[in-house]
């Protein structure tokens, strides 16, 4: 009993410990960079607001959201507080900005993040399709993976396909190149990511796993993650350069041998660096790798952040 006592305090001193790292290290050098000032318009329209004829795909940082459908997760009070990760609709998150969505789904086509459920699938679908219908330039990536330890959905491809099918892009390595303007009226990256199934066929109308890459960090240490993060996007290649999609998450994840169990507080420790972590980005010469940046719980001010560089680059500024 005493030595787990002992690993807990050790556990509550290392936390401590790097929240002050990334705080000091954010008064020693500042949230500038490149864009840092501009501040969308309209939010719901950002990507109209740079003009869809400039924006070319690789150019945007795009901000995203982490397990995005899980607002109503779970039982409220209960278990929910162990798995939200955000508290708005997919289709709030879209007006607020967001425009990548992390969506993981089980056998029966329902949202889950590890063992609990929540709403199906449909209702995903159908709050894009609604923030599609009020838009006419915004482009989402939508991500939907089976979740670790489920079957895939019967036939999903099939049903994503018949879904979404008007506004897809067809997997194409050319897109990359290309700018919004070009790609209209299809408005939907979707990378479907089965565990067991086949893999989406080349030129198809969903994209394959290899098309989204991350390097996920399981931990509940903030600068941790912070300096995993800048060292993993470091090793990739330039965003004019690739051909596929890479993500960076301002995340940290509750760990089962901590009592801080539930996600708010935990991400908390990490969730007002962004801005930090592109201005690092900046200073250690890798703002040019950096495309998908994703959070809990977005807000308006991390949406900033990634239309600004995005701004900055149009503008040949970054």
């Amino acid at each position: 009993m005493g030595g787990q006592v002992s690993k807990q305090v050790e556990r509550r001193k290392a936390i401590s410990t790097q929240k002050k790292t990334l705080c000091d290290l954010q008064q020693g050098c500042g949230k500038e960079f490149p864009g840092c000032d501009y501040c969308p318009p309209d939010r719901k329209n950002w990507m109209s607001g740079l003009n869809p004829e400039k924006v070319h795909i690789n150019k945007i940082v795009w901000p995203g959201t982490h397990d995005s459908a899980t607002n109503k997760i779970g039982v409220p009070f209960i278990t929910r507080p162990f798995a939200q990760c955000q508290s708005l609709s997919i289709y709030h998150q879209l007006v607020r900005g967001a425009r990548v969505i992390d969506i993981r789904v089980q056998e029966d086509r329902r949202v889950c993040h590890g063992i609990l459920l929540t709403y199906s699938v449909d209702v995903v679908i159908n709050d894009i399709k609604r923030f599609l219908s009020e838009t006419q330039s915004e482009v989402i990536i939508l991500e939907i993976r089976t979740e670790f330890g489920h079957e895939d959905p019967p036939e999903f491809e099939k049903y994503l396909e018949d879904q979404l099918g008007e506004f897809l892009i067809h997997q194409d390595d050319h897109v990359f190149e290309k700018t919004i303007a070009e790609l209209l009226p299809k408005r939907v990256i979707c990378v479907w990511k089965p565990r067991k199934s086949p893999q989406p066929r080349a030129g198809g109308p969903l994209w394959s796993s290899g098309y989204l890459k991350d390097n996920w960090i399981d931990t509940d240490l903030p600068s941790t993650k912070f300096e995993s993060n800048l060292k993993h996007l470091s090793e990739q290649p330039p965003v004019v350069s690739r051909k596929f999609f890479y993500r960076v998450e301002n995340t940290v994840t509750p760990q089962a041998d901590n009592p801080v169990l539930c996600v708010k507080p935990v991400t908390g420790r990490i969730h007002g660096y962004a801005r930090l972590f592109i201005t690092q980005c900046s200073s250690r010469g890798c703002a040019d790798r950096l495309q998908i940046l994703s959070t809990d719980f977005i807000d308006e001010d991390f949406v900033d952040a990634c239309v600004g560089l995005t701004h900055a680059r149009i503008e040949a500024k970054a």
